[in-house]
């Protein structure tokens, strides 16, 4: 029985993953790199490396590269801004949740942009910590961000669901043993989820079979 949900951010719970993908793009065609949305996908969502050895190979230097790092932070923050971040159904399922479930955040955004999307999402008084990147040394697809939230908690790891959207944040949950259900974003909907132990098609989703009665 789970005892804990333990929530990825971008993509789940905000809808700012496209967000990202536009910031980066933008700044990687300064340089003359075209960013697809595939290369976004299998880059960012499958390998985590990033995309930064693409302006490297057009000869961008390592000094102009923090400049466009920096550059892109800061487009990434003003498209936050703009509007309202929070994903449909969000703000209803972990409301309910929050009653039965201990909730945290597991996420790879830095404090910055992730404060600033949840500035007006009225969320994160339902979870008990959120771990942003700082927090951790090495970043999913690596367990480490899900194994410091599990001891974090103080739980065994059956009573531990995650919810993710990406795949490498199903390849951290899984080799953090813990079981993994995958709501996929429209971003990362072709992307490879073998080994996930559910596939929704939204978080109301994830409330109804939290609510089903159990055998």
């Amino acid at each position: 029985m789970f005892k804990a949900i333990l929530w990825d951010n971008d993509g789940v719970l905000v809808d700012t993953e496209g967000l990202y993908f536009q910031a980066t793009r933008e700044t990687m065609a300064s340089v003359g790199v075209e960013l697809t949305v595939e290369d976004y996908r299998q880059l960012f969502l499958v390998e985590a490396r990033g995309a930064w050895h693409l302006a490297s190979a057009r000869g961008v230097d390592e000094a102009a590269m923090r400049s466009l790092a920096d550059q892109r932070d800061r487009r990434y923050l003003e498209l936050i801004a703009r509007g309202d971040t929070l994903l449909p159904g969000a703000r209803e399922v972990v409301s309910a949740l929050a009653a039965r479930f201990r909730m945290a955040i597991v996420t790879s955004s830095k404090p910055e942009p992730f404060h600033r999307a949840h500035a007006a999402t009225g969320l994160l008084r339902w979870f008990e910590f959120a771990l942003t990147r700082e927090q951790y040394a090495r970043a999913k697809p690596d367990p480490e961000p899900y194994l410091v939230a599990r001891e974090r908690l103080g739980l065994a790891a059956p009573e531990v669901l995650v919810i993710e959207d990406s795949e490498r944040g199903l390849r951290a949950a899984k080799a953090a043993g813990l079981t993994c259900w995958v709501v996929p974003s429209p971003l990362t909907a072709p992307s490879d989820f073998t080994g996930a132990d559910e596939r929704l098609g939204s978080l109301r989703e994830v409330l109804a079979r939290l609510e089903e009665p159990r055998a």
